[in-house]
């Protein structure tokens, strides 16, 4: 990344979902916990739930990253405008668009209703994903 838009030079990446209550949340504590304070994290939803889904809690506990005082928040212009990055969730949520940022679509399965056996392959996929965005836009050592 070229530039950031981040005050500290950090590149910063949004997580979209539509509710931001599965997908998104286990992607972005992904990122904080593998990137730690080398990347800025957002997560938000076009339409966000009331709560973080439970199963995505318990899958993300099983790996040591705790989620549960996360709350579901409202995607906002300026979310997208302060992120070099906004990456959706394969849930048809779009993002307002800007020149020079970078928007990508990561196609995973929706936790939603689903309990913890069904939400672990999907943890497990977005930790793959997110270890290759780190290696493009934030390289170094990881967690």
């Amino acid at each position: 990344m070229s530039s950031a838009a981040t005050p500290s030079g950090r590149p910063s990446v949004l997580f979209v979902c539509v509710h931001n209550a599965g997908r998104s949340q286990m992607a972005a504590a992904w990122l904080a916990h593998l990137a730690g304070d080398r990347v800025e994290v957002r997560s938000a939803g076009s339409a966000p739930g009331e709560a973080v889904n439970p199963a995505a809690v318990e899958a993300m506990r099983e790996v040591g990253i705790d989620i549960s005082a996360e709350v579901p928040k409202i995607l906002t212009v300026d979310a997208v405008k302060e992120s070099d990055v906004c990456i959706t969730m394969g849930c048809g949520d779009t993002c307002p668009v800007f020149p020079g940022k970078r928007y990508l679509d990561w196609k995973l399965d929706d936790p939603a209703g689903q309990g913890v056996a069904a939400v672990r392959p999907i943890r497990d996929e977005i930790r793959v994903l997110v270890e290759g965005l780190i290696a493009e836009i934030a390289p170094g050592p990881t967690a």
